[in-house]
């Protein structure tokens, strides 16, 4: 399971089953020289990396592309389309805290509003998410008495389930003041559905959308926020969120069988069949009817 490096001891997590879909991993490298920790991690899993102390490099696609994370810092982790196994190089004197929560579990925790989570809308719930961020105090004071657990271990389960739903908390706290600046995941819910009513305004009137400012005007919020908002929410920008929608549709549409190149291209507000080719090419690397003879 683990690959040793050449300068590299090999340590393995302290692991906490919370209840199923649920774990809390833990990792001290009190030694003098880098540790290597591997797990298999499915898609189904987001993972909550927090570094107490120290820092430590998570390593992906043998070693291509790399994320680091310094003390006080946290990272979020989730890919839907593939597995994310962890390869973490933590260095001398370091301490993490993982939590792996399964998607199924995680979206019930906010069953009222999970569509308001970027990366759990059906907009963009096939699409990878990551995010690094600050470690409040708060959630240190949590984070701290996780790795500091010296109770009976006949509770030890009952107390990391405690701390793993407070850290939780913390990290999704919505305060009074919260705006889509400050709080990126949960932002007002006034601003929520008027931005998820522009989504549906453009989408309803793909062929001819409005400008950015009659968007704005139409559901009454300032274009800075329609902009912020919506990129908050959807992950794009408007115009291209609907450049995508038009040309996702556009596949769909050809798929069908019931609609020549010109008339979808029509259908999804392309004047001329150039325009759509050219669009389509962009955003699929093939034209429509060399996309149609791969699929047949």
């Amino acid at each position: 399971m683990f690959a040793e490096g050449k300068n590299n001891a090999v340590g393995t997590f302290n692991e906490t089953f919370i209840e199923e879909g649920f774990l809390v991993l833990t990792y001290q490298n009190e030694r003098l020289e880098v540790e290597t920790v591997e797990k298999e991690i499915d898609s189904s899993y987001i993972q909550f990396h927090f570094c107490l102390k120290g820092s430590s490099t998570f390593k992906f696609n043998k070693g291509s592309y790399a994320l680091h994370i310094n003390e006080e810092n946290s990272l979020l982790l989730y890919n839907p389309q593939q597995d994310l196994p962890i390869h973490l190089e933590v260095n001398p004197n370091s301490w993490l805290i993982t939590l792996l929560i399964s998607i199924k579990k995680f979206h019930a925790l906010f069953s009222q509003e999970a569509d308001y989570i970027s990366f759990l809308s059906d907009d963009n719930k096939d699409k990878k998410y990551y995010k690094d961020g600050k470690i409040s105090p708060s959630m240190a004071i949590v984070l701290t008495q996780i790795m500091h657990f010296n109770l009976n271990t006949s509770i030890k389960n009952l107390y990391y389930k405690g701390k793993a739903y407070e850290l939780l908390s913390l990290y999704f706290n919505r305060s009074e003041d919260a705006s889509i600046e400050h709080c990126p995941f949960l932002v007002d819910e006034t601003n929520v559905i008027k931005i998820r009513a522009a989504k549906d305004i453009i989408i309803s009137r793909m062929a001819e959308p409005p400008s950015l400012q009659e968007l704005a005007d139409e559901i009454d919020l300032s274009l800075k926020k329609l902009k912020e908002g919506f990129k908050q929410i959807y992950g794009d920008s408007v115009y291209s969120f609907l450049f995508d929608y038009k040309l996702e549709e556009a596949r769909k549409l050809l798929e069908s069988g019931q609609f020549n190149v010109n008339e979808v291209g029509l259908k999804v507000g392309y004047s001329t069949s150039s325009h759509f080719i050219a669009a389509f090419k962009k955003k699929y690397g093939t034209t429509p009817k060399k996309y149609l003879q791969s699929i047949n």
